[in-house]
């Protein structure tokens, strides 16, 4: 069959590519920005690439009319662009009016479980998107979920923050909401299930685990699991703003989504029977089975996709292609040369950058500049990198975001997600076994001009420290 898959570059979407391509399908895989897209890791010539942003209906033309199914996986509840209610449902108005000049049969929906007439906005606008989708021609399945566990889900990273860095919690009373989380494996088992099986046409599921927990027992369960002993207080005292604020400065999540995390976790999310899993032939997994799966792949190195993926920010919403072309007009310039005696370990140390491995040199100031960035409303540090030594372009890595990555052309391009009075990039290559290390600064008015004068004795101590360690 011809698969329509949109939200490639999403979490789910990466973890369900694999799977439509083991089952023999040909897939089209719809992205805004292509340059973010790496078909190599996924290979296959069953596997097509198509760019469309749904928010734009004169781009939609992109999509071929032989599609026989659809996945619908765009979500916008991260973005730090307008509102991400409005954005959904235009979204999703756009693909239904699209795909009904195609000759799709079914189109398969995520969305999330709305048992409850008090929906947060994440739940009532997931809800509205499966409203919109049902007026189409086509057959619907609905799969709603609650929380995904998995390497790299925002879920997953948040609960996996908080264990392993507070040994105490004094924790918002939000924790004691019901939830029933599900393994992203099983997600993706209902996913390409239910793909073409009549039986579920014009149906909506809940799917979870077997497991129905506070978030206060997840807590605790993922702290078992890792043979960490934890305490957990929940307080009435913290209201949604503060909880938020607690999230956003303990955990790498962005604001954003703090808010409407919190915003959603307010409101139990327990699935309504359904004997689905059994006529797909799903085992669903324990809360602490998912757990160790996701510790399986983060330790052998395949986290496939990331939270972290999403884009932020209004330059970044409108992709990489623009800003991979570094401007020389009206910029300042930090630019460094060392002589390479082994291209390949440059290269490889390049490639292990940030995150754990850190930036090479003054780490201590590293952190600072991440807190300070926390402080003002940015990324900061924590979110880190998905992967030790392999890095694409759309990745994010610590407060930057990869812009170009190509080990054989020697070069690394990395675009500044942190708060700045201006926008800045960090690039490498390796010329004539060179090393050239350059930092760019794009100032906004006069405050960006002296933030750029300010930080010059730091620079002077970190990227010469930085670029030494590389090549020595």
């Amino acid at each position: 069959m011809k698969i329509l898959l949109t939200g490639a570059t999403g979490y789910i979407a990466k973890r369900l590519l694999p799977a439509l391509l083991a089952d023999g399908h040909d897939v089209v895989c719809c992205v805004r920005d292509a340059n973010r897209f790496d078909t190599a890791k996924f290979g296959g010539e069953r596997l097509s690439v198509i760019t469309a942003n749904f928010l734009d209906r004169s781009s939609l033309s992109t999509i071929p009319d032989d599609i026989d199914a659809a996945y619908y996986l765009i979500h916008s509840m991260s973005t730090s662009v307008g509102s991400f209610e409005v954005m959904e449902k235009e979204s999703a108005i756009n693909f239904r009016e699209r795909l009904n000049e195609t000759l799709v049969r079914q189109v398969i929906y995520l969305g999330g479980i709305i048992n409850t007439e008090s929906l947060s906005k994440h739940l009532g606008s997931r809800k509205a998107v499966e409203e919109e989708l049902a007026k189409g021609k086509w057959h619907l399945t609905t799969l709603r979920a609650g929380i995904i566990l998995g390497s790299g889900s925002a879920s997953f990273e948040i609960i996996r923050d908080l264990v392993e860095k507070l040994p105490m919690m004094v924790a918002p009373r939000w924790l004691n909401t019901k939830s029933q989380p599900i393994a992203v494996r099983n997600v993706v088992e209902y996913l390409s299930g239910v793909l073409m099986r009549e039986d579920t046409f014009d149906s909506n599921y809940d799917i979870g685990g077997p497991d129905i927990l506070t978030y206060k027992e997840m807590l605790l369960r993922f702290a078992s699991v890792r043979n960490l002993k934890r305490k957990v207080w929940v307080v009435p005292v913290m209201t949604p703003k503060l909880s938020s604020y607690w999230l956003y400065f303990v955990t790498s999540t962005s604001y954003k989504l703090a808010v409407n995390l919190v915003d959603s976790m307010k409101v139990e999310v327990i699935c309504r029977e359904n004997d689905l899993h059994q006529r797909l032939g799903i085992r669903l997994l324990s809360f602490d089975e998912a757990v160790r799966s996701a510790f399986n792949r983060i330790e052998h190195q395949e986290v496939y996709s990331s939270w972290t993926d999403a884009l932020s920010g209004p330059l970044l919403e409108k992709g990489l292609t623009d800003l991979v072309k570094v401007p020389t007009f009206g910029c300042f310039h930090d630019i460094r040369k060392r002589k390479v005696t082994d291209e390949n370990t440059v290269l490889n140390r390049l490639w292990a950058i940030g995150g754990n491995t850190g930036w090479y040199y003054a780490n201590w100031l590293w952190g600072i500049r991440g807190f300070l960035d926390k402080l003002s409303g940015g990324v900061g540090l924590r979110r880190g990198r998905k992967n030790d030594t392999d890095i694409s372009p759309g990745d994010a890595l610590d407060f930057w975001r990869v812009l170009y990555a190509d080990r054989d052309a020697k070069r690394l391009l990395l675009y500044a997600e942190m708060k700045l009075p201006g926008e800045a990039w960090l690039e490498f290559r390796i010329e004539n076994e060179t090393l050239i290390q350059t930092a760019t600064f794009r100032p906004l008015g006069l405050k960006g001009r002296l933030y750029w004068y300010s930080v010059m004795p730091l620079h002077e101590v970190v990227f010469r420290g930085m670029i030494k360690r590389l090549t020595s």
